[in-house]
This record gives C-alpha cells, sequence and structure tokens, in this order.
C-alpha cells in the first residue's frame, strides 16, 4: 500500500464519487491517525478500520470483509439481518453520496465536527458512516475495537459530538455508565429504538438530539424522525424517497437504493418497476410510518397474525428487561404459541408476564420467559435469532 500524496488525492474531482475531504481526519481508538493512500485491493481486511477506509477511497470498487472476488465496478455492502450468512449488496457510489448531502444539511456534518462510528465496517451502517464523514471533511474516529465501557470513554475523553450506531451498540455504552455532554447528535439506525434506551439517552447525553431512521441495507435510508415524530414511528419519508404501503407491505422508491444482490444468494427484496420491497410490513397514519415487523418472521397464533417485533418492542420497555428476543413454538392448538427470551432480572418474571398479559392479550403475550446470562449477537451486534431458535427446537 503506498501513501498518497495529498495534492494528487484532493485534486480529484468528485462526480458523485467518494473521495477524501482535505479537512477530514481519520482517527481509531486509540488516537492513531490515518492518511489518505493511492491503492488498495478490491477486498479489503476490515482492520485495522482507518487503512480500509483509506483504501476503499482509493480504489472506489471494494468490498469490505466477506468472501468470493471483489467488485469490479461499484461498491458491495454486507447484510446479516438477523438470521443468516451475510449477503452482498451491490451499489453505486452515487447511491450513498447523494444522501451525504442531504445529511450534511439534516445533520450540520462538516469541517471540525467529530463523529463517532461504533460498529465494525463490515457492516453497512458503520462504512456508510465513516464514508460520510471523511467525504464530507469532519473528524473520524472509529471505535469498533474497543469495548463499550472504553467505547464510552472515548466518546467523552474526545468530545464527540456526533455518533453513528444501532440500538444494541448504543444500549451497551448506556449500560458501561458515564455521561456524554458534548454529543449533540445519535443517529440510530439497524432496528427501532424503544422507549426505554431512548429514556437512558437522554440522561446519558442530556444535549443530544436522536434522529431515528428506518432503513435497510437495500434500500439505505427509508425515513428519518424529527422532533415531531410520534414516539412509536420511525418518522417520515427521507429526503428525496416516496414510500407507499400496500397491503401492509412497505415500498420504497429513492435515488439511494441498490443495484441487486451480488454472489450466490438471491436476497430477498423484491422490485415493482422502480419501487423496492424488502419485506417489511407496517402502516402510515398522518404522513407516518409505523413498522409491524418482517413478512418473515410474521407467526400465526389462533388465526391471528402477529410480529414477534412488535412484542418485543413493548417488552424492551418494561422494567427488569434489558434484551428480549421473541420466538414461536409449534403448538397442536393454536399453530404456535410465543416465548421470550430475555436478559435483565428474573425476580421481575411474574411481573412481566402479567403486565405484557394484561396489555398484549393471552394470545400474543409469551407464555414463558426463558432468563440468558449470555446474549447470542452476531457481527452486526443485532441478536442471533437463528441460535435462539435452535435453542427452541431443541426442547421438541
Amino acid at each position: 500500500m503506498k501513501r498518497a500524496s495529498g495534492g494528487d488525492i484532493f485534486a480529484k474531482v468528485n462526480g458523485g464519487r467518494f473521495f477524501w475531504h482535505p479537512a477530514a481526519r481519520v482517527f481509531d481508538g486509540a488516537g492513531r491517525e490515518y492518511f489518505p493512500v493511492e491503492s488498495g485491493s478490491s477486498v479489503i481486511a476490515e482492520r485495522p478500520a482507518g487503512v480500509a477506509v483509506a483504501e476503499a477511497i482509493a480504489v472506489g470498487s471494494f468490498r469490505i470483509g466477506g468472501g468470493g472476488a471483489g467488485p469490479v465496478a461499484g461498491f458491495e455492502t454486507l447484510t446479516s439481518g438477523s438470521s443468516g450468512a451475510p449477503r452482498r449488496i451491490a451499489r453505486s457510489q452515487a447511491s450513498w453520496t447523494g444522501s451525504f448531502v442531504v445529511n450534511a444539511g439534516l445533520f450540520g456534518i462538516g469541517p471540525g465536527v467529530r463523529v463517532a462510528v461504533l460498529g465494525r465496517l463490515s457492516q453497512s451502517l458503520a462504512l456508510y458512516g465513516a464514508l460520510e464523514a471523511v467525504h464530507l471533511g469532519a473528524s473520524l474516529f472509529l471505535l469498533d475495537d474497543l469495548r463499550p465501557d472504553r467505547q464510552g470513554m472515548a466518546l467523552q475523553r474526545a468530545a464527540m459530538e456526533m455518533v453513528y450506531a444501532t440500538p444494541a451498540q448504543m444500549r451497551m455504552v448506556v449500560e458501561a455508565g458515564g455521561e456524554l455532554p458534548a454529543l449533540r447528535l445519535v443517529v440510530i439506525g439497524g432496528s427501532k429504538l424503544d422507549p426505554g434506551l431512548r429514556r437512558a439517552l437522554a440522561a446519558l447525553a442530556p444535549g443530544a438530539v436522536v434522529r431515528e431512521f428506518y432503513g435497510a441495507a437495500e434500500a439505505s435510508f427509508i425515513t428519518i424522525s424529527d422532533g415531531y415524530t410520534p414516539e412509536a414511528s420511525v418518522g417520515r419519508a427521507y429526503p428525496g424517497g416516496e414510500l407507499r404501503v400496500v397491503d401492509g407491505e412497505i415500498w420504497v422508491r429513492s435515488p439511494y437504493l441498490f443495484e441487486g444482490y451480488a454472489g450466490d444468494d438471491v436476497g430477498s427484496a423484491r422490485w415493482d418497476g422502480g419501487w423496492l420491497s424488502v419485506g417489511e410490513m407496517g402502516e402510515m397514519r398522518d404522513g407516518y410510518l409505523y413498522l409491524s415487523g418482517r413478512a418473515g418472521r410474521m407467526v400465526t397464533v389462533a388465526d391471528q397474525n402477529v410480529f414477534p417485533e412488535e412484542i418485543e418492542a413493548y417488552l424492551q420497555g418494561l422494567a427488569g428487561v434489558s434484551r428480549v428476543a421473541v420466538l414461536p413454538v409449534a403448538d397442536a392448538l393454536r399453530g404456535y404459541h410465543l416465548v421470550a427470551f430475555v436478559m435483565g432480572d428474573p425476580l421481575q418474571e411474574a411481573a412481566i408476564l402479567a403486565v405484557a398479559r394484561g396489555r398484549l392479550g393471552a394470545l400474543k403475550a409469551p407464555k414463558r420467559l426463558i432468563w440468558l446470562g449470555d446474549w447470542p449477537v452476531l457481527a452486526s451486534g443485532k441478536t442471533d435469532l437463528v441460535a435462539l431458535a435452535q435453542e427452541v427446537a431443541s426442547w421438541r
């Protein structure tokens, strides 16, 4: 890898491509600084993260992590969702740089702003946040190699102003304790932000605004919240995008959509003309989108369609619950009944079950709680639902 002369790289015309802004600075969790380079490979190791960012910008056509040959045009991200091996998502650079411009206005990202990314660059959200920061001239801090408690310390030490993270990543930072008085903006994506975590973030960073967005690796930003968004909603259509809900299924049309799947995985997204669905269900009310859950996780309990995500979101806000995942168990009478894997305080079990049955009803409420000491997660930080499903299957 050859380090570039600054003038050569900074003189390149942007034209919808990723570039290293002259004001951008890149650091890792140990404080090491990284600089632009002239070359790199098409398949890039995700660590050191600063080197990966520099190589990605230099080569243009790349993938960070994953197996198989690298792309010859555009670039690829990876997504594992909550249920399997990573899929390769093929994108044009313009599908991201267009939203860089939007976010510069929405979030005030630019030279001198200190932006932190908590996830690994093989995750599309972390990669997006990193490339956006460098493209717009911010000071980027890549904290993926630190434990959550040390991520919190790094956020505080560097007086970080903005952070890109998933709810799971921010929950671990919150649980580590501390305060982040300089933080002014938390951009949350990857799953719905539950009320309990929202309250905890307000205590951790009282001066921060939380901007929640709904998106997917295939679609990038679909909605974005603002100060008027109802707590249960994920916001209105992201600028430049359009939404429609047909028979409960969410469709999006925008300039930020992916090109298609790479590799052997045919994927699950569906096209209808220029409209894309990733299999998410929901409804629009007064211009705001409310999520129900993924069609692939929906189960039928006594002839009633139930989305585990809705139940998880409710349980996550209850006292004594720090992690929760709801899974179906075959039931000869009802078709399925539901159980909840939980981390937290087992002494609260009776109260949790009682309030869940009172609020959700006997069909939707979990029939039992299974308490875990260790929580199975994917590289993205999302719950490993496949591992939990195997645990359920072992009971039979």
